[in-house]
């Protein structure tokens, strides 16, 4: 019974290892491959940042523009200048969902106020 286990647990194992194997990424060439992929990066920031800086217009049309929505975009700025468009990808994306919440709480509370 236990040479039964076993067995079973290693071809479990090799299955497993062979379906890990055959989703990896091929390795970058040197004929280009990393400049295409920066290029990429590049290309999904200034989409991102354009996406952010509408809804930070949008937020701040409303009077829901939050404190740190302009903060978040100049790190972006100041991480793409650096080359680090994934960062900045990331930070103009965080800014854009601030800003959205911004306007949705704006609009929520447009009505609020004191009732005397």
């Amino acid at each position: 019974m236990t040479l039964k286990i076993t067995v079973a647990a290693v071809a479990l194992m090799a299955i497993v290892s062979a379906s890990c194997a055959s989703k990896e990424e091929p390795a970058a060439s040197a004929s280009g491959s990393s400049a295409s992929v920066a290029s990429a990066g590049k290309a999904e920031y200034e989409k991102a940042m354009s996406s952010a800086r509408d809804a930070q217009k949008k937020a701040a049309s409303a009077g829901g523009e939050w404190r740190d929505t302009g903060k978040m975009l100049t790190k972006a700025e100041e991480a793409a200048a650096k080359g680090d468009y994934a960062g900045a990808t990331k930070m103009a994306s965080k800014a854009m969902k601030q800003a959205d919440s911004g306007y949705s709480q704006a609009m929520e509370q447009k009505d609020a106020g004191p009732r005397f």
